[in-house]
């Protein structure tokens, strides 16, 4: 028997409140009807004995206290999924916005997901290809890795995310599909438009399934975003045996929706104001990412997030970073002084990278050259550092040769153009040549036997223009 209760008890932002209400379940969805004939959706979100508290999608606007009628579905919210996701355009609650219709699902999922055994995890093995230097050598991204990137207001993170979409590809030509969910959280109009016109003239718009949510759309949406997202991405990965590469940005405004939520229900605040469950939130959508036992696909998260005055500090970077493995920052000074992707190179770092990659993965020295550029690059900023105090004519002609390797460095392996795909063979001998501007003397995170096969001071003359 369905039940329609009649009236609400009180309404308050974007919550209603009923009384009176039994066999309601958390996250279970409502349909609430006007007096006008118009209908809303609802989602429980708290339950105390017989009342229950509703978050109306769509905004509680015009909801009368005495005449709206409210049926409860028995059931969570559901994405309706199949193959003719790919290439489609939704909002941030799984409707298309494309106007190419709804999709013909094959079946519907819960958006919260299932809980995944964590035995029934398989290691993550194998690469993913972005085409950019920096992160394929330095710190690679690994199928079924979260890796999240940490910028700042301002910087180049939606270029960056466009060629990432554009230039991803798996390593190894196994026969299987591989696409990308993209979910935007929050985004002004300009940046959406910029999005789908950059996907649809690279000719990658088939191969990616996009959530958009707008700056003025409700923040339950916003909410719901991430998790549209990833269900969709699960359904491909496991039960259609694709790749799926999942780019949500940004994360700073799910949490800050996730903390304007909490706070109209009247929860305790904790850092900064956002709720003590923030945690078990981000966990909630991050620990989705993976590579599952009798599945030949893979699910891979790169989240992005702006920190606020760029500190890295932040609730939000701080948690995250606890969360996944490793992270990709972004330096507002590598950007000012023009160098994209203005990748910092020693606080990033990918955790997974050194059982994904070398012989039978990317190339048998993969690991050396990348140690050896971290080692050297930090030795630049020593060197920087003293010369900022004594002046660079006083410093050691290694100290010298470090600083025109820094230079150069900057130049050719960080810098990159928005439109240039490198192979990882071409990164991996780009950074020897730039290692040949050291003595070899100074090479002591590499073997022998690849120093003589790949050691060319010969090959430093390229940069000395």
């Amino acid at each position: 028997m369905i039940i329609k209760h009649l009236g609400l008890s009180e309404v308050n932002g974007p919550l209603i409140v009923l009384d009176k209400v039994t066999d309601a379940s958390y996250d279970e969805i409502a349909e609430i009807h006007l007096n006008d004939g118009t209908e809303r959706t609802g989602r429980v979100v708290e339950i105390f004995g017989d009342k229950v508290v509703l978050q109306v999608f769509e905004g509680t606007k015009g909801l009368s206290l005495t005449n709206t009628r409210t049926k409860f579905t028995g059931q969570p919210m559901l994405l309706p999924l199949s193959e003719e996701l790919l290439g489609r355009v939704f909002n941030g609650a799984g409707k298309p916005v494309d106007g190419l219709g709804d999709i013909f699902p094959q079946k519907f999922a819960d958006i919260n997901g299932k809980p995944l055994n964590p035995v029934s995890r398989t290691y993550p093995r194998n690469y993913i290809r972005t085409g950019i230097s920096s992160i394929d050598c330095l710190m690679t991204l690994i199928r079924g890795q979260k890796l999240p990137i940490f910028s700042g207001s301002g910087l180049s993170h939606n270029k960056l995310a466009v060629q990432i979409v554009r230039q991803a590809k798996i390593a190894e030509e196994s026969g299987q599909e591989f696409a990308v969910v993209f979910a935007a959280m929050g985004v002004k109009n300009d940046v959406a438009d910029y999005f789908k016109r950059s996907f649809a003239e690279s000719g990658v718009q088939q191969k990616v399934v996009m959530f958009m949510n707008l700056s003025n759309d409700p923040i339950i949406e916003r909410i719901l975003t991430p998790r549209c997202a990833l269900t969709a991405a699960e359904y491909l990965a496991y039960e259609r045996n694709m790749h799926i590469l999942v780019i949500m940005t940004d994360m700073t405004s799910y949490c800050e929706a996730l903390r304007e939520f909490s706070s109209s229900k009247n929860e305790i605040p904790g850092r900064k104001g956002y709720p003590g469950y923030l945690y078990s939130d981000l966990a909630s959508l991050y620990e989705r990412a993976g590579v599952v036992e009798g599945s030949d696909g893979s699910v891979t998260q790169i989240p992005i997030l702006t920190m606020p005055n760029d500190d890295i500090t932040h609730p939000i970077p701080d948690l995250t970073g606890y969360i996944t493995e490793g992270q990709i920052v972004l330096d507002r000074n590598l950007d000012q002084t023009g160098i994209y992707p203005p990748i910092s190179v020693l606080p990033s770092l990918s955790r997974l990278m050194k059982d994904g990659i070398g012989e039978g993965y990317t190339r048998e020295d993969h690991s050396a050259v990348a140690n050896q550029l971290f080692a050297a690059y930090a030795k630049v900023v020593d060197a920087r550092s003293l010369a900022s105090v004594i002046g660079e004519e006083e410093l050691s002609d290694i100290d010298k040769a470090y600083m025109q390797f820094g230079v150069q460095f900057e130049k050719h392996f960080l810098a990159q153009s928005f439109d240039e795909d490198r192979t990882i063979e071409e990164t991996l001998d780009l950074g020897w040549d730039l290692l040949a501007l050291l003595p070899k003397s100074e090479l002591d995170r590499i073997d022998e036997d690849l120093l003589a096969q790949h050691y060319d001071p010969k090959n430093a003359k390229r940069f000395m223009d």
